[in-house]
């Protein structure tokens, strides 16, 4: 049963839309440049089908999830609204690669070639190839998911030669920081990565990083997509 929303609910929603909009066109004339050049992707993980819903009725068609099973049940909740595109932006465990393969059109959090063989091999035939992200581990966090940044060659290439996946870019969680010159520092980093990957993969359009506490540094970096999760849903519980 789809869920049900008060006009209250949904104005609160469509308020912080609009909002986080509007933060990424100051974001991006500061930096001299086209908004329209990047996507919101709301990060919609421990919030309920109503508010993906509600977002959505504000004209959001771009979701990120990181708890399988979680993302599957909503994905399966809002199978009429056939026009969402839902990103995993989580850690992928082999074990939940299958379902990862077969619900999302984008993951963004490929970060070793064990896992891109494995959604390659699971991803069903009938569907488009998957679109994927190589998730960078920028700032060497133990504790953190992705690869290092020499490694990322080598990823790529393996990606490339998969026939049901699409190599469009790459992903990075830096450190949590309110400097913005270390947040900066990182960013190009990853840029520099990303321009390279570019000249070697025409496919190559997508660099997401930004979140809620660092999309200005992202977008002056040449951040193609932030993901906003907070701002937009409010605290998770």
């Amino acid at each position: 049963m789809t869920p049900q929303l008060t006009d209250k609910y949904m104005v609160t929603i469509a308020e912080r839309l609009t909002s986080a909009y509007a933060r990424i066109a100051v974001a991006a004339k500061n930096a001299q440049r086209n908004s329209n050049e990047i996507t919101l992707l709301a990060v919609s993980k421990t919030k309920p089908s109503a508010d993906i819903i509600a977002a959505y009725k504000h004209g959001q068609r771009q979701f990120g999830e990181s708890y399988v099973q979680e993302a599957v049940d909503k994905i399966a909740q809002l199978h009429a609204y056939s026009d969402i595109i839902w990103h995993f932006i989580g850690p992928i465990q082999s074990n939940k690669s299958a379902l990862v393969a077969a619900n999302f059109a984008w993951v963004q959090s490929v970060d070793r070639i064990k896992i891109a063989k494995r959604l390659n091999s699971q991803r069903p035939a009938d569907k488009a190839a998957l679109n994927v992200l190589i998730q960078v581990n920028i700032s060497n966090e133990e504790a953190k998911s992705g690869c290092q940044l020499n490694e990322v060659a080598e990823l790529a290439s393996f990606i490339n030669q998969c026939e049901q996946l699409t190599l469009r870019g790459l992903m990075a969680i830096p450190a949590k920081s309110d400097d913005i010159t270390t947040q900066t520092q990182y960013f190009k980093q990853l840029q520099t990565c990303f321009d390279k990957l570019q000249t070697q993969y025409p496919q190559v359009d997508t660099l997401s990083m930004g979140m809620s506490n660092d999309v200005e540094a992202a977008i002056s970096a040449g951040s193609t997509m932030v993901r906003i999760g907070t701002d937009i849903f409010g605290t998770r519980t």
